[in-house]
């Protein structure tokens, strides 16, 4: 049979349904295709939202550290955080984390975060943020790196709980003694 011998839905060639078809395959498709536009046209859910409230946490946080804001940008932390300094001891009180954030303030000419991944935890109370970091010291030598924060949504408010970055330069070589610096016994 060729094509030109089927019936349209509308009756004109011979596609072999009945009236009562048509409206079942009509109906069948309006089903399908009615939830599917409705789904795709809901505003975003929660989590988008608090992903949403996490990214624009951190950019402000970048911001206030370029800035040089020590007490704003310590205001990002949760009050049990833990942040984890490449080459440095884990500093796991206020007082610590605000002293390595003073050194580290005043040892640059800037410094900037953009998170390039989030992602949130089913419960919506957690997510994980990772992204670079670009800085430059005040000698002028430039870094840049990669970091990971894990944020925890407390009180409604969006405070970074544990903080590790680190360089993506190699590191510096060991230095060796001077010739003739070898401990005495």
């Amino acid at each position: 049979m060729s094509i030109s011998g089927w019936k349209n839905l509308d009756g004109k060639w011979d596609s072999g349904l009945d009236g009562e078809m048509k409206i079942r395959l009509i109906l069948i498709v309006c089903l399908v295709v009615l939830p599917l536009a409705i789904v795709c046209n809901f505003a975003p859910t929660a989590q988008a939202a608090d992903e949403k409230a996490v990214r624009d946490a951190d950019a402000a946080w970048s911001k206030a550290a370029g800035a040089k804001d020590l007490d704003k940008t310590v205001s990002f932390y949760a009050d049990d955080a833990i942040v984890l300094p490449p080459n440095g001891t884990a500093k796991t009180t206020k007082d610590a984390i605000r002293a390595l954030w003073k050194d580290l303030i005043g040892s640059v000419t800037s410094v900037s975060w953009t998170a390039t991944r989030v992602e949130m935890a089913k419960s919506g109370d957690m997510a994980c943020l990772s992204g670079t970091y670009e800085l430059t010291m005040n000698d002028g030598t430039k870094d840049h790196g990669k970091y990971c924060e894990v944020w925890e949504k407390k009180g409604g408010t969006w405070k970074c709980g544990t903080d590790i970055w680190n360089s993506d330069l190699p590191a510096a070589p060991a230095s060796s003694p001077a010739p003739g610096a070898a401990e005495k016994k």
